[in-house]
């Protein structure tokens, strides 16, 4: 939620102030799950890597979708990223006989920032996958360096 102020051009940011406990979290998660840059973040993408983009709808219209890039909830993960799925519960979710993604999968966690990447590549280690980072300034940095969105 953001004000203005009589004396103010911008607006003024009334969100809660990160905890030291988010810091931390983030900075776990940092450790386990390295940033990269966009750059190598869209390398990783065209040479077959899976980009997860865990924005909300609105945060992709805002910036625009990445494409390639599979989006999911970062609330729930589903089933593709589940190691313990089997096909049937896949092929339940709609997702066709297709086998979970492997836990030695490369996989680059995208947000509209690390606060929202982090928690999910924390998430992704938790279950097993082996080969997770995020995008060094989410998909704001994605769009900064000039790097393909869609609308």
């Amino acid at each position: 939620m953001t004000r203005t102020t009589p004396h103010q051009d911008t607006p003024a940011d009334t969100s809660p102030a990160p905890s030291s406990r988010d810091d931390e979290t983030l900075a776990a998660a940092r450790g386990l799950a390295p940033l990269v840059s966009p750059q190598d973040a869209a390398s990783h993408l065209a040479s077959g890597g899976l980009l997860l983009d865990v924005r909300s709808a609105a945060g992709r219209a805002t910036t625009g979708a990445i494409e390639g890039a599979r989006i999911t909830d970062r609330a729930d993960l589903g089933p593709e990223l589940d190691p313990a799925a089997t096909p049937s519960a896949l092929a339940a979710a709609g997702h066709g006989t297709t086998l979970p993604v492997s836990l030695d999968t490369p996989i680059v966690v995208v947000c509209g920032s690390e606060r929202g990447s982090g928690p999910v590549a924390a998430e992704l280690i938790a279950r097993g996958y082996t080969d997770v980072r995020q995008v060094e300034g989410g998909a704001p940095g994605w769009a900064a360096a000039g790097l393909p969105l869609t609308s």
